[in-house]
């Protein structure tokens, strides 16, 4: 069978590459591995955990920011709406509405690998860097939460 240029690729493992070639230690030094494997496990969990923090705090804001701009726009449209200021067709809202949902519903069956892909790399890279993804969760609730 004649396989396509997509689905011809190799793996290349950096860390088998590294032993077998002594000029990548030179030029990036003996532990040019992952980071934070360098650190204790204090230390990464103390680094997931800020960052998580940050993450959780920022996400927080913006969703309140995002929530108070969408509630304020609809209630200052139902305003209008019910001051003569805009006629709103309804039917026509309704209409555009659901033409969206099966663009989106088309568009998501078609993203499904990509987003598998997704999900199966960051399982992984969660699995890979158990301590600091632990402490980026732990901070990431408590930026919620703050």
């Amino acid at each position: 069978e004649h396989e396509s240029d997509d689905d011809s690729y190799e793996v290349l493992d950096l860390t088998e590459y590294a032993r077998r070639h002594h000029w990548w230690n030179r030029v990036f030094g003996r532990n040019s591995g992952p980071i934070v494997e360098k650190y204790s496990v204090a230390t990464q969990i103390v680094m997931g955990g800020v960052t998580g923090w940050c993450a959780g705090f920022l996400f927080q804001k913006v969703g309140k920011l995002a929530a108070t701009a969408v509630g304020g726009g609809f209630l200052l449209l139902q305003i209008a709406s019910h001051s003569g200021y805009v006629q709103v067709d309804w039917k026509r809202v309704e209409k555009d509405v659901n033409k969206a949902k099966k663009q989106l519903k088309k568009r998501a069956n078609k993203a499904a690998p990509e987003i598998n892909t997704l999900i199966e790399e960051s399982t992984e890279f969660i699995k890979q860097n158990i301590v600091v993804s632990s402490g980026f969760v732990g901070g990431f609730l408590l930026g919620l939460a703050s």
